[in-house]
């Protein structure tokens, strides 16, 4: 890894990047949903949705979903019978996430503290690993990924869901008005906090394009990747398979 890293528009220390994303995600934990609502107008809840029907969760199945603290692509997995293992490096986002998960009535999750980089569970241990709108938090991303084809078995699956760069003409430009420029105001209104919404734009800016990032997964040992384009590559679903 380089001596710097993006945190957002700056350029810091590693260690400076993973306090300063901590910081962020313990600041908007409580306003999570509003916060994805606010960049995305509402559609990230249509995305998850897709992005669950490409991960195809089955009973009996272990899955790890990682940076999934709030439990949005956990819970639209729980009924399908596979194990689910909800990890994330924040502890905020996990409170967050067990508390809705009591609320909806959900048990069986597992919840568990863990740094995307550095996790903890045996090699070749699940069949799926999801992270939705996450690895653009990482520090560490090509450790991360890493990480996730180690602790999948032979036949698992990796799935991604991350913002990505839109080509649409017009669309493009107006999104990145409405990103730059409304969305921190937004955060202000929604959660008293600005800069946390600033920075989860300006971390979309710093974000590989989509074919440098599937790059990095393939990098990572995981074949027949695919890219799956939403909004003219404003959202990304990237995936890979381990043998």
């Amino acid at each position: 890894m380089s001596e710097t890293v993006s945190f957002g528009h700056e350029d810091v220390a590693p260690a400076e990047k993973t306090a300063r994303v901590g910081g962020v995600f313990t600041s908007v934990a409580a306003s999570y949903d509003l916060m994805n609502d606010a960049m995305s107008g509402g559609m990230h809840r249509l995305w998850k949705d897709r992005f669950v029907r490409r991960v195809k969760p089955r009973e009996g199945e272990q899955i790890l979903d990682m940076a999934g603290g709030t439990g949005d692509i956990a819970f639209r997995m729980a009924a399908s019978g596979a194990a689910i293992t909800v990890a994330d490096i924040n502890p905020a986002m996990l409170e967050v996430g067990i508390e809705r998960a009591a609320k909806r009535g959900i048990d069986g999750l597992v919840w568990t503290e863990a740094n995307a980089e550095t996790l903890a569970f045996p090699d070749r241990f699940f069949d799926a690993y999801t992270i939705a709108f996450g690895i653009r938090n990482v520090t560490d991303i090509a450790a991360a990924l890493r990480e996730a084809h180690r602790v999948l078995r032979r036949g698992g699956r990796f799935f991604c869901l991350e913002f990505s760069t839109t080509q649409w003409p017009g669309f493009k430009d107006a999104y990145a008005l409405y990103s730059r420029k409304a969305v921190p105001q937004l955060g202000t209104l929604l959660a008293g906090d600005s800069d946390s919404y600033r920075y989860l734009i300006e971390s979309i800016e710093r974000f590989p394009d989509m074919p440098a990032f599937e790059g990095m997964i393939r990098d990572a040992g995981f074949i027949n990747t695919r890219v799956e384009s939403l909004l003219g590559g404003l959202v990304a679903i990237h995936s890979g398979w381990k043998i």
